[in-house]
């Protein structure tokens, strides 16, 4: 008797490859609306990360959620800063740190940053119900709370 179902270990490695091309597939449909923003993928990172009202955010922890090395996170945001999008002062907790924080352009500007992200995801999504949808948050979220043994993200230059 032959059954239709792949065998697990052929469903694991198809699964992977659905969810590396979907994430490919929206990082180059984000990047392509973030683009008219005058914003790179890592740019938008960044800006997202810093968003909570009020908040501000060392460099160091910064680079350290991000999973890059702190001086590609100073390159970042060096480039937000010169277009004006991010704030820098020093902390007054520990005069070495800085602290980052949006501007009220960086605030403006993530407003359109939401919409491209809200936008290249309904076009990616368009096939599914919203039933199906939520199936897939709901999947997903277990596959990512669990960790699934793999590590942290090593920092990267």
């Amino acid at each position: 008797m032959t059954s239709s179902a792949p065998p697990a270990a052929d469903t694991g490695t198809r699964l992977a490859e659905l969810l590396t091309s979907a994430a490919r597939r929206f990082h180059r449909a984000a990047g392509a609306r973030l683009a008219p923003l005058g914003l790179t993928w890592a740019q938008a990172r960044v800006m997202r990360l810093i968003a909570e009202p009020g908040s501000s955010m060392r460099m160091a922890d910064i680079a350290a959620q991000l999973g890059v090395v702190p001086r590609s996170a100073t390159s970042m945001v060096d480039a937000l800063a010169a277009g004006g999008l991010v704030a820098r002062r020093t902390d007054p907790q520990d005069r070495r740190s800085v602290l980052v924080s949006l501007s009220t352009d960086g605030r403006r500007l993530l407003e359109g940053l939401h919409a491209a992200r809200r936008e290249t995801a309904e076009a990616m999504l368009a096939p599914l119900g919203a039933r199906d949808r939520a199936e897939l948050v709901r999947l997903l979220e277990a596959v990512v709370a669990a960790g699934g043994g793999c590590p942290a993200p090593e920092a990267r230059p």
